[in-house]
């Protein structure tokens, strides 16, 4: 590899993109100006199955070190109550490790105090409780998981109603002594997503939560509206038969949509600087991280894109085949078997289960641009009480190798007699001469 003439690092230090730099500023301690509450409350938080949740510990005494998050599933006796904490405050884990549908034990992690929980589902909704380990409770949330019971696919040449509060009532449910709606259901939607690539066309998803706005929520629970709360929350009463209802739940709406790539003026820079100097402008790294990935056939295989956090479009290429939702979903085609392959509500891309034909190159996306590129590879991964005979490409290869051999015989033999034959020609002629 031929070495940089001295004129490159000069162009180097006089541009000023490769050397600035911020000294952040010193940022005011939260802890030491927010008090704890004074009667342990729950703040209610509802968020979309899949999805990343984190639940920052907003307060906590200056003389704690680290904080304990401990789990309910509902409020009651303290037996049923788990730690999930080292008990130092740090624990860091690995998302490549990050099993799916696995227990809650094996999917959080905490970090500055805050706790994540990787693909939350609604197995993980209850309280949870920021505290440390001398039973001290600093601040706590309710939480809950929604599933998405309904997917919708809006056409690009649908217009979009206008909503003025983006909530839209489902059900109206009264009591018969009064006339009054004894709750309300409704769904709240946030705002859409951008466009999940650039240049191509991609797809943007809205996520709609559902809520219950009633007079008789538990106070114990609380949001800026006291009279709001998510449809899974323990301040809604038992006794509004909300849990039995099946279409009751989150929603999530997919559209298509097409924008162009934003102009980069550093990478144009940097591409001039190369070129000037001599350097092919392919040549140099992209900023698209590279992953391998091994993962044995017949699993569940849930891949998630580096860096995606939630709120981030997200989405998946195998090669140069765009991986849509609108083609991916169950949804799309009522009639047919569930797929094996999806993307899911917290954009991760699900194998259900893996197969050796999936081995490939896949891309994923963020914000509109390319950020990972994945090499995966589905071996063949046999039981405990497998042999090797029964699985069901021994025999074929067992075929192959019998068939090479034998051809590799049959041309053997093919050029001893050609090799016998012209030694005998040759003697021959050798006779006649004689």
């Amino acid at each position: 590899m031929p070495r940089p003439p001295p004129d490159f690092f000069l162009l180097l230090l006089l541009c000023t993109g490769v050397w600035s730099y911020e000294v952040p500023r010193e940022k005011e301690n939260l802890f030491a100006t927010k008090p704890c509450p004074a009667f342990l409350t729950f703040v209610n938080a509802a968020y979309l199955a899949g999805a990343t949740v984190e639940l920052p510990c907003h307060c906590k005494p200056m003389k704690f070190q680290s904080v304990v998050w401990f789990y309910k599933k509902h409020l009651g006796s303290f037996a049923e109550t788990k730690a999930l904490t080292d008990f130092h405050g740090n624990r860091l884990l690995d998302l490549s490790r990050v099993p799916h549908a696995s227990s809650l034990q094996s999917r959080f992690s905490i970090r500055m105090f805050s706790l994540l929980i990787y693909r939350a589902g609604p197995e993980d909704s209850g309280i949870y409780i920021c505290g440390s380990a001398y039973s001290d409770f600093f601040y706590a949330y309710d939480l809950d998981i929604q599933e998405a019971r309904r997917i919708s696919f809006i056409p690009r040449s649908t217009p979009e109603p206008t909503l003025i509060n983006a909530t839209h009532p489902r059900q109206n449910k009264t009591t018969v002594t009064s006339a009054q709606p004894k709750y309300q259901v409704f769904t709240s939607y946030r705002p859409w997503s951008g466009c999940d690539r650039c240049g191509v066309p991609g797809e943007q998803m809205r996520v709609g939560i559902c809520y219950v706005r009633s007079n008789n929520l538990h106070k114990h629970y609380r949001r800026e509206n006291q009279t709001v709360a998510s449809c899974g929350s323990g301040g809604v009463p038992v006794s509004f038969g909300l849990a039995k209802q099946k279409h009751v739940g989150a929603t999530l709406e997919v559209k298509s949509c097409q924008v162009e790539c934003p102009h980069d003026p550093k990478s144009s820079e940097m591409s001039g600087l190369l070129s000037f100097l001599g350097y092919n402008s392919d040549s140099q790294s992209a900023d698209v991280s590279v992953f391998y990935l091994n993962h044995p056939a017949d699993r569940v295989l849930t891949m998630g894109c580096p860096g995606a956090r939630p709120g981030i479009a997200v989405a998946w290429d195998r090669g140069s085949t765009p991986l849509y939702r609108s083609e991916l979903s169950a949804e799309s085609k009522p009639n047919a078997a569930p797929p094996r392959l999806l993307i899911d509500s917290g954009n991760h891309l699900i194998f259900n289960p893996a197969e050796t034909q999936d081995s490939g190159v896949y891309y994923c996306w963020l914000r509109g641009r390319q950020a990972a590129k994945i090499y995966l590879l589905v071996y063949a991964h046999l039981g405990r009480r497998q042999s090797v005979i029964s699985h069901p490409e021994f025999w074929p290869a067992v075929n192959t190798v019998l068939i090479s051999y034998v051809v590799m015989f049959v041309v053997f033999c093919i050029l001893l007699i050609c090799r016998a034959a012209f030694r005998h020609l040759r003697d021959d002629e050798g006779t006649h001469v004689d």
